[in-house]
């Protein structure tokens, strides 16, 4: 193993290194120098977890436009399949409001118990993830708020073209459909 020294110095690399190795070099010339920067070497040392932190990134957003897609498709689903009931419902005088609030309200209780059965998962699998959450602790309040307000937001943009189509159903048209 070689010596290693570290240098602090306010002057620019190219000037402080030129003089160390002018100094080596006079002293002896057997002396092979090589030089690092501190700030490269934490750089790389960190490579792997900013890529892993990039990745993971990456696939939580491909996870949330997943999650919007595939609520997007059972709430179509559901509203195709109501599209009989919807128009009864408009024949008889319900608002566009209380068809788009119906719902949505329906929407709002898949999400209830999507975050009430993955909240408990989370807390349970948190234990596990602890070595790989940098300055988080497993039971976060403030990730875990914010995941659900971001998984509220998925649900309700998912949730409000097919309501907001809904409400446009000719009432007519519905029942003859039938």
């Amino acid at each position: 193993m070689y010596p290693q020294f570290l240098i602090h110095s306010n002057l620019p690399a190219s000037v402080l290194l030129g003089g160390v190795k002018q100094v080596i070099g006079e002293t002896s010339s057997d002396i092979s120098v090589e030089f690092h920067l501190l700030t490269t070497a934490i750089r790389e040392s960190l490579m792997k977890e900013r890529l892993m932190a990039t990745l993971s990134g990456f696939f939580g957003f491909l996870a949330a436009l997943l999650a919007t897609v595939g609520l997007y498709g059972v709430i179509s689903y559901t509203v195709a399949r109501r599209t009989n009931e919807i128009g009864i419902r408009m024949a008889l005088g319900a608002q566009r409001r209380n068809v788009v609030g119906m719902i949505m309200r329906e929407a709002g209780l898949l999400l209830a118990i999507g975050i009430a059965i993955g909240a408990a998962l989370s807390l349970a699998a948190a234990r596990t993830a602890t070595s790989l959450l940098f300055g988080l602790k497993p039971h976060d309040p403030v990730t875990l708020g914010l995941a659900v307000v971001a998984l509220a937001a998925v649900a309700a943009a998912a949730s409000f073209l097919p309501a907001h189509r809904a409400s446009r159903l000719d009432p007519m048209a519905a029942l003859r459909e039938e």
